[in-house]
């Protein structure tokens, strides 16, 4: 039996000491994940991605030239695009949270121990969403900060329209727990974890678990612009 083929990974930050850091990390810290290239930028991460076709694409937010918002959405409309998870230090209005509206899967803070960005990769790459314990929380303080009125009774309407079950789900995914450790936390199958996500994402329109995490975020608390 061969092994399976490698994540295809792609790397996008205008830091060059940061894009040599995460490229060690995936050198000597994950053999089942190909670094397939780098980028500098937001429009070269486009052209990459078309030519390079990789699974997942880190990628930083803050970029001079075209950003890491603009860039997830060009390339999220791509054919076949890969999963982005966002590279971030929360520090920016709101910009992780649009970049995740563009079409980002995860969050992953800067800081991260290397164990948890290759974790990502690897969560990414099988269709999970991204989003440590530790990202959430930051998320959290974050979401609290930019929310306004509208956006909280929007996403309060929202969770009125989840099963019992798929609100307790919706608030585990928020803490940063994974499909496996909501399963085990709920006593259930991954299978039916799987199946309550996808329905939460139908109800609440969206198509990746960070989202999922904003909404209940908003919803559970409310807070004044």
């Amino acid at each position: 039996m061969t092994d399976p083929r490698p994540i295809r990974l792609l790397l996008v930050d205008d830091d060059q000491l940061a894009l040599h850091g995460l490229s060690q990390i995936i050198k000597y810290g994950a053999k089942d994940i190909e670094l397939v290239g780098a980028a500098s930028d937001g429009g070269e991460a486009v052209d990459a991605a078309l030519m390079l076709k990789p699974d997942v694409i880190l990628m930083d937010v803050l970029m001079k030239k075209m950003n890491g918002i603009e860039a997830t959405r060009r390339i999220r409309q791509q054919k076949n695009p890969p999963e982005i998870v966002i590279l971030t230090t929360f520090d920016a209005d709101g910009e992780p949270i649009k970049a995740a509206e563009a079409g980002a899967s995860g969050f992953l803070l800067k800081s991260e121990e290397p164990t948890a960005i290759i974790s990502a990769i690897r969560s990414v790459a099988a269709g999970e969403g991204a989003l440590s314990p530790r990202t959430a929380r930051q998320m959290v303080g974050h979401v609290r900060s930019i929310a306004a009125d509208p956006q909280v009774k929007q996403a309060v309407a929202l969770t009125k329209t989840l099963t019992e079950r798929e609100i307790e789900v919706a608030k585990l995914v928020a803490e940063g727990l994974s499909t496996s450790e909501i399963a085990d936390s709920l006593f259930l199958s991954t299978t039916t974890i799987k199946t309550h996500l996808a329905a939460i994402q139908q109800k609440f329109g969206v198509e990746n678990r960070v989202l999922i995490a904003v909404i209940m975020t908003r919803a559970q608390y409310s807070i004044k612009p």
